[in-house]
């Protein structure tokens, strides 16, 4: 099978077929084996079918991110904090739990519950295309890029979510403000290369 999602259910079917098959003729081994193998299926089923549903509202954008704070504790930043500069290299990502952050170049307000700070990620250039600054005092999750890394790895949908905002950002940053984004437009082809995780 070419996915997992099918070989889970087949799974789940054929564990009930030999627990079936075992309790009938009374061979308690199978009837064991099978009886502990059908939790574990149904759950990475359940697993599967939850991550489906997450990728599905990470395409449309809507992808609740607030469990950020569970992995890292966010902290405060006063009013007019430089979160980092335009050029800078990229070391966080940023999840702006309560206050507003203005992308300064481009004139993006940020509101709490968006992340910022993913771009610079994906460029080959590996520097910050803009300067982030607090308006009003904030509280802000930072992830490293370690942290980020495995995230993207091991969270399909949150890297579907990054990739598309991303994208959508530098779109509607070089429509609305293109002297912020010339000099990724003036780099060489080669160094605009998306990174691969």
């Amino acid at each position: 099978m070419k996915t997992m999602l099918p070989l889970r259910v087949v799974g789940a079917c054929a564990n009930l077929c030999f627990i079936a098959y075992g309790a009938n003729a009374g061979i308690l081994p199978v009837l064991v084996l099978h009886l502990a193998l059908l939790p574990v299926n149904l759950w990475r089923l359940a697993e599967l079918l939850l991550l489906r549903r997450r990728t599905g509202e990470a395409r449309k954008g809507h992808l609740p991110l607030d469990w950020v704070c569970d992995l890292v504790r966010p902290k405060e930043f006063p009013d007019k904090e430089l979160n980092f500069r335009e050029g800078a290299p990229p070391d966080n990502l940023y999840y702006l739990e309560s206050g507003r952050v203005l992308l300064e170049e481009a004139g993006i307000e940020l509101g709490a519950g968006e992340i910022f700070g993913e771009i610079a990620f994906f460029s080959a250039a590996n520097e910050r295309t803009l300067t982030a600054r607090c308006l009003g005092p904030c509280r802000i999750a930072t992830i490293g890029e370690r942290q980020f890394t495995d995230l993207h790895y091991r969270n399909p949908a949150f890297a579907l979510y990054v990739a598309q905002l991303a994208a959508r950002r530098l779109l509607q940053g070089v429509t609305d403000h293109p002297e912020a984004y010339r000099p990724l437009a003036a780099a060489p082809a080669d160094q605009l290369a998306v990174t691969s995780y």
